[in-house]
């Protein structure tokens, strides 16, 4: 049954501090009352819908054998006595939470919760326990979707979202999940902060900041209003000793909802592509710009045709919000823009000259152009070891690139111990030159991989710096 049929059902006051009640009905308890209002009705009709994740994967250690740890032949022999024993498979499991979304099992959880899981079991509120599998992990948002295994006939308790963004600070919010392995934990806060940003947990700093006690084991689990509605996706605390000190962060709900869209569509790691470049607007920009505030992105660079061009957003504008939500950072602006939903049409106000502009911003996925070309180099070079590919908007989106060109050659992995390792070569360094010659594409970067002979006169281009170096030669 769907979760806010049976909220509708619960006669209770404590509904006068829900976050969607308009402002004459939000107010602090008045008598001692309304102060001894429980939420046990809310707690009993959303609490199934959220589950315990065990995840499990296999590996390979080597146990050392009796002899070997005995310290009668290590002071003998001396510790390197103690070489290896035999590969033995060990199974690790740990554990996190997740929230029933849909009716036919379909779970949201955190990426972190389920990485590297060669097996994964839901165990519902219930105790049955099912297999599930993964729909899409998306690492840069830390969010993830599992499929619980034969649920065809079954209609499960879930969550609906609502959109975190109507959510204000003070508002009343509950946590559940499964934290430290001891079952299913129902705490209380408030909304401490909104569009936290520089928290560094994902690609996508961007969360809901609570005071609701949350633990190692809550990741994935739910944040809820007080209508019985998801709001966040609990998944980071700032601690310094594991432990809760009232700090806590939750993926908003829209990026949920963004993630289900584009599965929906059958593109499940894509995300809406602006085509810009910016920065964020600090006070000596702001002051030069005439802003009232050090608030925006200033645009510095605009892809032609993309997006951002066909809405008329040019260099030198400062997007001030998108879709009525202030931009106040890159990151708030990177995070607004990947939460935007296909095929609609969004909304920016620019600051240009002075005045204030309102533009309308289509919302697409980013074009393969050129296509990657994923080539691993290999031979006597400085690039040997390295896995290069052609940059392009869907590329730089898939890997969370996010530096200040769209066209070149970037490196994606580097094999350790090898040349491009001993170089110095980094994922995400784009190559722009070798030997006075602009690397355009993967072609050109073979091209001279097989002709060129050193010395080597290298640009990489690493953030917003160039680096370069002259390998080789005498």
């Amino acid at each position: 049954m769907h979760i806010r049929a049976l909220i509708s059902r619960l006669v209770i006051v404590i509904a006068l501090v829900s976050p969607v009640a308009s402002a004459q009905e939000v107010r602090v308890p008045s008598s001692p009352a309304e102060i001894q209002l429980s939420f046990a009705p809310l707690v009993r009709a959303v609490a199934p819908a959220v589950v315990n994740i065990i995840s499990s994967r296999t590996v390979l250690e080597r146990e050392p054998g009796p002899l070997f740890n005995d310290p009668f032949f290590e002071r003998f022999f001396g510790e390197q006595f103690q070489r290896p024993g035999l590969l033995r498979e060990q199974t690790r499991s740990s554990l996190g939470s997740g929230v029933i979304v849909r009716p036919n099992g379909l779970i949201v959880t955190n990426a972190h919760v389920i990485r590297d899981a060669d097996e994964i079991t839901v165990v519902l509120s219930d105790l049955s326990e099912y297999l599930a599998d993964i729909v899409v992990a998306d690492p840069q948002t830390d969010l993830a979707l599992l499929q619980i295994q034969g649920m065809t006939d079954r209609s499960l308790l879930y969550l609906e979202m609502s959109d975190s963004d109507d959510l204000a600070v003070g508002d009343l919010v509950l946590a559940i999940g499964n934290p430290f392995g001891v079952g299913q934990t129902v705490t209380s806060g408030i909304v401490s902060a909104q569009a936290r940003t520089g928290v560094g947990v994902s690609d996508f700093s961007f969360f809901i900041q609570t005071d609701a006690a949350i633990n190692p084991g809550n990741s994935g689990g739910a944040l809820v209003a007080m209508d019985g509605t998801l709001v966040g996706i609990n998944t980071a605390i700032f601690s310094r000793d594991q432990g809760s000190h009232g700090i806590s962060f939750a993926i908003p709900s829209i990026m949920v909802r963004a993630l289900i869209a584009s599965v929906d569509r059958g593109m499940p790691l894509a995300r809406p592509w602006l085509g810009a470049q910016g920065r964020t607007v600090d006070p000596d920009l702001a002051r030069r710009l005439g802003l009232p505030r050090p608030a925006g992105v200033l645009i510095t660079g605009v892809s032609p045709g993309g997006p951002a061009d066909r809405a008329g957003i040019e260099t030198g504008d400062v997007i001030l919000w998108v879709n009525g939500r202030s931009v106040d950072n890159i990151d708030a602006m990177r995070f607004r823009v990947a939460s935007l939903l296909f095929d609609e049409m969004a909304q920016a106000s620019v600051w240009r000259a002075g005045a204030t502009l309102l533009l309308d911003l289509p919302v697409e996925p980013p074009p393969e152009v050129p296509p990657r070309e994923l080539t691993d180099i290999t031979g006597t070079n400085p690039f040997s070891g390295a896995q290069v590919a052609n940059l392009s908007p869907a590329l730089m989106a898939e890997v969370g690139y996010h530096g200040d060109t769209e066209t070149g050659v970037v490196v994606l992995q580097v094999v350790d111990r090898s040349l491009a390792d001993r170089f110095g070569l980094l994922p995400m360094d784009v190559i722009q030159s070798v030997n006075a010659v602009t690397v355009t594409d993967v072609a050109t970067l073979m091209r001279l991989v097989r002709n060129v002979r050193p010395p080597w006169n290298v640009a990489i281009r690493r953030g917003d710096r160039t680096i370069r170096a002259v390998i080789g030669g005498g």
